[in-house]
């Protein structure tokens, strides 16, 4: 069954050139160029994940996926202007799974699409397909790849897959320093080059959400000029 993406932007260049390299990928895409008509054709027929605008005439993204939320845990992946991040925070807060930052790559975009749906079908098997990726724990600290699972004292620290990745490089070898180049490679994969402060805002992103947990936390250390490592117990 190739997977459906909904694709919903005021942009109709992006709407073109995005589909067409989804649909070269193998994916079913539907474009919609405002919120309330992709909400109406989600009620009528679901998709497997969707991509939303925020800034969007009628209906935007952050209104779309309030709607969403109310009964689906449909994945979301956010696009973003550059400036854009009080509305980046929020929709996550809100529900959405990840976000990339336009102008974007396709390839990055494809990428973030497969982890997702990769998570989507691992959360909704039956037990029966086992993940070679055993759970990581680290102190208080526990990733489940498996299952996109990250828990801080048994309490879930809910991350995007960006944010999943760039933590799990980091507690891997704890004590041990990953510069951004290495963070960007575990993240989006080799090849794919982002700009060295969108690895400084994930990681920002990283410690407010685990001080929200708990006020303390500073396992995730800055070693300035050099890179990140994830604190050894």
């Amino acid at each position: 069954m190739q997977p459906t993406i909904a694709l919903v932007d005021d942009d109709r260049n992006i709407l073109a050139s995005v589909s067409i390299a989804l649909e070269a990928e193998g994916f079913k895409v539907r474009t919609y160029t405002d919120g309330s008509e992709a909400l109406r054709a989600f009620q009528a027929s679901p998709v497997d994940l969707a991509i939303l605008d925020i800034k969007m005439p009628r209906m935007d993204g952050m209104e779309l996926l309030g709607h969403l939320r109310k009964s689906s845990t449909l994945p979301v992946i956010f696009l973003t202007s550059k400036d854009d991040e009080v509305d980046e925070v929020l929709g996550l807060r809100m529900g959405a799974d990840d976000y990339i930052t336009k102008p974007f790559s396709q390839r990055l975009l494809i990428e973030r699409i497969r982890a997702l749906l990769r998570r989507e079908k691992l959360s909704q098997d039956d037990g029966t397909e086992v993940s070679a990726e055993k759970p990581l724990t680290r102190g208080d600290l526990m990733l489940d790849p498996a299952r996109h699972l990250c828990t801080w004292k048994g309490e879930a620290v809910n991350l995007t897959v960006t944010e999943f990745l760039i933590l799990k490089a980091l507690a891997q070898r704890p004590g041990h320093v990953k510069n951004r180049d290495q963070l960007m490679d575990a993240a989006y994969g080799e090849h794919i080059y982002v700009d060295d402060r969108t690895i400084d805002s994930h990681i920002k992103r990283l410690r407010k959400k685990f001080k929200v947990v708990e006020d303390s936390f500073s396992q995730i250390e800055t070693l300035y000029g050099v890179g990140y490592r994830y604190k050894d117990a």
